[in-house]
């Protein structure tokens, strides 16, 4: 494999993990409709009227079009202008990682201390990849 390849084999693994989580909120959603715990017109502008455990997987598949988005921004970027290395290959993947990690804690028994401190990893690499790059653009070379 090359080593665009290998940046790129994290953003397949997020791209599955969110199909997944869509498709568990759906399946969620539509669970609740037909338990009649919410109905069709209460939700249609509104979607704080889920019931909790549905708005919590709508709001952690909302957090995946977030932060990662200065993920997918910077891909682009560091393919065209070949800046790719090893470094920002395993930065792709701690950042993925955080993210799944972010969203299993999110989902589950959601204790927010542990989900910040899993944002944070997230934050942190995505700054330092970022930071990686300007560097290897405008100085490194």
């Amino acid at each position: 494999m090359t080593i665009v390849q290998w940046l790129l084999l994290p953003v397949f693994v997020h791209v599955a993990w969110v199909t997944s989580l869509g498709m568990r909120m759906g399946r969620a959603r539509t669970r609740a409709v037909k338990e009649g715990r919410v109905r069709i017109k209460d939700v249609s502008i509104d979607n704080s009227r889920w019931p909790d455990d549905v708005r919590k997987l709508s709001n952690n598949y909302d957090s995946q079009f977030q932060l990662p988005v200065l993920f997918y921004a910077l891909l682009p970027l560091m393919i065209l202008l070949v800046k790719v290395d090893w470094l920002t290959v395993v930065l792709a993947w701690l950042f993925i990682a955080s993210r799944i990690v972010h969203s299993v804690i999110h989902t589950g028994n959601n204790v927010v201390i542990r989900r910040f401190r899993a944002f944070l990893v997230g934050f942190i690499t995505i700054a330092t990849m970022w930071g990686w790059f300007a560097l290897r653009l405008y100085v490194i070379g």
